[in-house]
């Protein structure tokens, strides 16, 4: 087993990460091409909180054209910002295969992050090898892609093409003054509605549309936002600013809850400009964003209250970092090295047994403790895996 890789944190590297347990070899059963142990195939493994292994997000690149202050800020992340080199980012033969592996375990969700996933080289070729898993039961995933939109235009229907089922586009205001203030590459809001509009003609639907809300930056952009997605009969989910990260100067005071987004959007509709909201139940187990609907059926919002209104309870996500490192949470400090089994050699089934072991030992739930700590306190934590790093 090779040694991990040191993980980046702004311009220095954290201590060396634990890696991933292996158990001794077991009986075994095969699924498609990937040798599962026969007990992780019929008993899929649950955390030390009880929760099962549902969802994974695929980091494929560390870098990305916008400098958002909230994810990747200019003056931390410059022209001389050492990212990884390409040969320390796993390889989309080596993804897929820890794909079936998650897959093998109870993963029935993939989603593709970055950075920007599109500005990795040939990206629907992974998207291709991905789409071609199926579960132990035959199903195919629910496979998706969260992206910043600039290159959705030119590569929707190609994306849909090879496999992708749908979309989340990040948009933090509709006002290009403050969009482009906002990604700090001066890049104009039309170039994102462009690439919506073409994910939508592509049929990468149902589209999810993510606002990430700064008090006293974009906070006056909620009801427009919503009045224009709601028109456009699009999900739009408002995002509390997050202390992901080391670099980005999170601050309690800039973070403005759901429950005032929300009370933002019901007082536009008590003057008639939306209509009516009224609470949905959850899609799905684990699911992150409450939902809201509107009285007349035209679309639905949706809230992330991590720093207000934690959901570690049933957080079913793992993460897998661009240069293979297996992360239990988004606000981890450490991870555990996937890419280091993959390339000494490990079996399919050791490489399933090792995740299984890290999932199995698992107790992050770093939201709910934040909850109960003064707010002084909080910068005297950890440093954690930048967003851009990890995938959000």
């Amino acid at each position: 087993m090779t040694s991990p890789r040191v993980i980046p944190i702004v311009d220095q590297r954290p201590p060396r990460p634990s890696r991933g347990r292996v158990p001794a070899p077991m009986a075994s059963s095969r699924t498609g091409d990937l040798l599962l142990p026969d007990s992780l195939h019929a008993l899929p493994p649950l955390d030390r909180l009880k929760r099962p292994l549902h969802d994974l997000r695929i980091s494929v690149t560390d870098r990305c054209n916008f400098r958002c202050s909230y994810c990747m800020p200019k003056e931390v992340f410059t022209k001389d910002y050492p990212y990884l080199p390409h040969g320390d980012l796993l390889t989309f033969e080596e993804i897929a295969r820890l794909a079936r592996a998650f897959v093998s375990l109870g993963v029935r969700k993939i989603r593709l992050t970055g950075g920007e996933p599109l500005l990795r080289k040939n990206i629907e070729a992974l998207i291709e090898q991905l789409a071609d898993i199926r579960t132990p039961q035959g199903q195919p995933l629910e496979l998706t892609l969260t992206t910043n939109g600039t290159l959705l235009a030119r590569k929707a229907a190609s994306l849909k093409a090879a496999g992708l089922r749908r979309a989340t586009i990040s948009l933090d205001a509709l006002d290009d003054t403050i969009f482009r203030q906002m990604n700090d590459m001066d890049y104009p809001v039309a170039g994102v509605l462009e690439g919506i509009a073409a994910a939508r003609a592509a049929g990468l639907g149902p589209l999810k549309i993510n606002m990430v809300v700064k008090r006293g930056v974009n906070d006056h952009e909620i009801v427009p936002m919503a009045r224009h997605f709601q028109r456009e009969g699009l999900t739009l989910r408002f995002i509390e600013y997050m202390d992901v990260g080391a670099t980005n100067g999170w601050r309690m005071d800039e973070v403005l809850p759901s429950a005032a987004v929300l009370e933002r959007l019901q007082h536009a509709a008590a003057q008639g400009m939306l209509p009516a909201l009224a609470p949905l139940e959850r899609a799905a187990p684990g699911e992150t964003a409450e939902r809201w609907g509107y009285a007349d059926g035209s679309a639905e919002v949706g809230f992330i209250s991590s720093v207000t209104h934690a959901f570690c309870g049933d957080c079913n996500r793992a993460r897998l970092s661009t240069e293979g490192q297996l992360y239990l949470c988004l606000f981890a400090h450490q991870g555990h090295d996937l890419r280091g089994l993959l390339r000494a050699g490990a079996s399919d089934e050791d490489i399933a047994a090792a995740i299984s072991g890290v999932w199995q030992e698992r107790t992050d739930r770093y939201s709910e403790l934040r909850a109960s700590l003064p707010p002084e306190s909080l910068g005297a934590m950890r440093p954690r895996i930048e967003m851009s790093y990890i995938g959000g």
